[in-house]
């Protein structure tokens, strides 16, 4: 008999399942198991692929130090973290305005919109100056031998000791029999326009010297110019003004705008600025073909016009020897000021709105600063400037006769004597450096000359902007968001800046009228 301890003890059924049998429609389990299984495999097999570099090295990921900077790969510290430093002088060549402080009435979405466009613009500022490395070109000057000046140096020596292709950028068109020309270049500078007084208007691809279109118009030309782009131009004929294509043909004339005399485009705000001999100062919207307005300076006959690139005002200067600015939001100028003891002959304006150059009969070259009105220099020509132009690059071209002066730094420092001097064939009626190219296009009696002028041009171009090689499609796909991004003429004034403040003394206007409406 076996004893109690040996004997066997059957487990029990009690807390047990029963296992269900399997049926051949219940494999559902099975089947997701084994997807996930390869949906586990096709993601590493994706990691690997994903780690592994171009050149079959597997990539290892860095880990970081103690001080939080990120190791090599041979597991060795970064010794320069983080961005290169920039330079205060190239934050300060891309700076766009100063910051502004807002006021205490300030509404709070209108404190964020302009904190966060000023985080843009800074952002901007920034990239702007760490890819000034990138831009492939630098402006030069003529630098002349030892006790040689480099305005004694001819234009036929420079065009020798240059490459073939900014030699051919020297050439003379010989057109006595329609002259004198007015010049004007587009603003890439790729196509050029040419106004004889006596009817001739010429338009050709001065670089590649093709030739577009050539018509007289059997009468008198006062002024010719492009709009928008290589497409169309504007010529100021003795009666009416009139819109002509690329390829001659007529598409406008607009008999409200009589007796023109000068022209001015505002690229940013399509509108063609036109002063007549009446007295009359007026502006074509050219995209949709309207008069945006017509302002009587009582101040006689208009013949010397310049624009302002920086605020888009418009200068005029009289035969009383004053220099007025205008907008077309009003009636009366913005700015009078009394520049000259004789007639004003010519002006001229920098690109960064900054400083204004001007030349009256009583033989006098003055420089002013727009922003403080004040002369800042004045320089005695013995014959006096009939046209003065200035280049991207803030040289100065003032014509007597027909001899051509070129200035280097008017404004800045005093100048004792000419850049370079050119003698034509006949006396100048127009002159204009050619945007991003080192030339002067002067247009005179006798036809037209192009000049080599080192250091005249910007070298560097935005392409978003006045691209030089743009093709037809960026060309019409640039027009149509330029017009989307068309500036309103109730904008023009003589500070941009100030159309982002917002100060008390406007809500405080605000309040007056709603209380006297009550």
């Amino acid at each position: 008999m076996a004893a109690h301890g040996d004997a066997e003890v059957k487990p029990t059924h009690v807390g047990k399942k029963k296992i269900v049998a399997k049926r051949y429609w219940d494999d559902s389990t099975e089947k997701k198991g084994r997807e996930g299984r390869e949906k586990e495999q096709k993601k590493e097999e994706h990691d690997e692929q994903k780690n592994t570099l171009e050149g079959g090295m597997p990539y290892v990921k860095r880990k970081k130090g103690e001080d939080g900077r990120k190791k090599g790969i041979s597991g060795k510290m970064d010794p320069f973290p983080g961005p290169a430093p920039i330079s205060k002088e190239k934050l300060k060549k891309f700076k766009r305005g100063g910051n502004k402080k807002m006021s205490s009435g300030t509404r709070g979405r209108l404190k964020d919109s302009l904190s966060r466009a000023e985080v843009a613009s800074n952002l901007a500022q920034n990239q702007a100056a760490r890819y000034d490395l990138l831009l492939p070109e630098d402006a030069g000057f003529l630098e002349g031998d030892e006790d040689e000046d480099t305005c004694t140096i001819m234009q036929e020596d420079i065009a020798d000791a240059v490459d073939i292709t900014s030699g051919s950028k020297y050439f003379n068109l010989s057109l006595s029999q329609f002259g004198p020309y007015r010049v004007d270049y587009t603003r890439n500078g790729r196509h050029l326009l040419l106004g004889g007084r006596r009817g001739h208007v010429v338009c050709i691809d001065w670089q590649s010297k093709q030739l577009k279109c050539e018509m007289n118009v059997m009468e008198t030309v006062n002024d010719v110019k492009w709009l928008h782009s290589e497409a169309m131009y504007a010529v100021a004929q003795k009666k009416w003004l009139y819109i002509y294509d690329s390829s001659g043909i007529e598409l406008h004339c607009i008999r409200k705008f009589n007796d023109v005399l000068r022209l001015q485009f505002l690229p940013y705000h399509f509108l063609l600025a036109t002063a007549s001999a009446t007295g009359f100062l007026q502006y074509l919207d050219v995209s949709v073909g309207k008069e945006v307005a017509a302002i009587c300076t009582k101040a006689g006959r208009l013949d010397v016009m310049a624009l302002n690139p920086q605020n888009a005002t418009v200068h005029l200067g009289h035969p009383t020897g004053t220099v007025t600015l205008w907008s077309p939001n009003q009636k009366e100028p913005l700015v009078k000021m009394l520049c000259h003891k004789g007639g004003v002959r010519s002006i001229a304006v920098d690109k960064t709105g900054t400083y204004m150059v001007t030349s009256g009969l009583d033989r006098k070259l003055k420089v002013f600063d727009i922003r403080t009105f004040q002369p800042l220099k004045s320089y005695f020509l013995p014959a006096g400037a009939s046209c003065l132009s200035l280049s991207q690059r803030g040289l100065l071209c003032a014509s007597t006769g027909n001899i051509v002066q070129v200035y280097q730094d008017v404004c800045n420092t005093p100048v004792k004597k000419p850049y370079m001097t050119h003698r034509v064939r006949g006396s100048v009626y127009g002159a204009q450096f050619c945007p991003f190219e080192d030339v002067l296009g002067v247009g005179h009696a006798e036809g037209f000359t192009s000049m080599i002028v080192p250091g005249a041009g910007e070298p560097n171009f935005d392409g978003l902007d006045a691209n030089p090689y743009r093709s037809v499609k960026q060309r019409q796909e640039w027009e149509v968001k330029a017009l989307l991004e068309k500036v309103q003429p109730e904008l023009i004034g003589l500070d941009p800046g100030q159309l982002g403040w917002s100060g008390t003394k406007t809500k405080y206007r605000h309040w007056d009228s709603t209380l006297l409406l009550r």
